[in-house]
């Protein structure tokens, strides 16, 4: 079964995570459908995607799929994993992408709602970035996604308490657009991406990735580079790595020991 579904109208295209048994995970098969989509949006000209779960969901997307990642000796969020590639191609799409946002939404998926250029969230719905809850070491991309999005202080609770922030008090910081309720979203969503679709698509293109250069200029020395890839790598290759991805997959709770 497919783990997407797709449809184009009035030059908006709507990309929907429909994989309710994994609850929409952020697995390989369900990324290389949710890329090549993306292409085909690109190829049909497409000037706006929204970004979506099945309506009602009340899991947006669960995140990472923990059981694709290494259980130790090796980067388990590097250039070529799935969360990776998706924001690379939504960053890229050269039209706005727009999450429109229902339910609770974990750990990486919550990077890929902030990598989409607007986020438009149901009241009901909350945020969570979940790495110190598995053990994980999030990547210098995935932060700096993070930090473009929301303020510092937002960003250090989130990561270090892993618990979820609610729409309010994401819109309240500037973390996402809009927060409207739950019978309104899609209306509310879709007018958002009609108004950005009638306007001259190449001038949106190019603003966007203005944008995305500008966002991204964040100089940093290679000694710098190497410490940040350096402190990863005491994350990945402890015992406490093992012991939270093991531990989720156990379905107990992990007994971190900080070595």
């Amino acid at each position: 079964m497919p783990h997407v579904t797709t449809e184009t109208a009035d030059a908006v295209a709507t990309l929907t995570l429909d994989h309710e048994r994994r609850r929409n995970a952020l697995g390989r098969a369900l990324v290389e459908e949710a890329v090549a989509a993306l292409a085909a949006f690109r190829e049909a000209k497409a000037r706006a995607v929204i970004l979506r779960a099945r309506p009602g969901a009340k899991v947006f997307s669960a995140g990472h799929d923990v059981d694709e990642l290494a259980e130790g000796r090796r980067d388990p969020l590097g250039w070529d994993d799935p969360l990776r590639r998706l924001v690379r191609e939504i960053e890229a799409f050269p039209g706005p992408v727009i999450a429109m946002v229902e339910g609770s939404v974990w750990g990486g998926a919550t990077e890929t709602v902030l990598a989409c250029d607007l986020v438009v969230a149901a009241e009901g719905a909350t945020f969570a970035v979940t790495p110190a809850k598995l053990g994980v070491p999030y990547n210098v991309g995935g932060m700096l996604t993070f930090l473009n999005a929301a303020p510092l202080r937002l960003v250090k609770e989130m990561v270090f308490t892993a618990e979820p922030v609610d729409a309010a008090r994401a819109e309240r910081h500037g973390m996402i657009n809009h927060v409207v309720p739950a019978a309104e979203l899609e209306g509310f969503t879709r007018r958002l991406a009609r108004a950005i679709a009638g306007n001259a698509p190449l001038s949106v293109a190019v603003m966007k990735e203005q944008l995305r250069i500008l966002a991204g200029a964040h100089p940093m020395s290679p000694q710098g580079f190497e410490r940040v890839q350096g402190l990863r790598r005491v994350v990945y290759d402890s015992a406490d790595y093992r012991e939270g991805i093991r531990a989720f997959k156990e379905k107990r709770p992990p007994v971190f020991k900080g070595e």
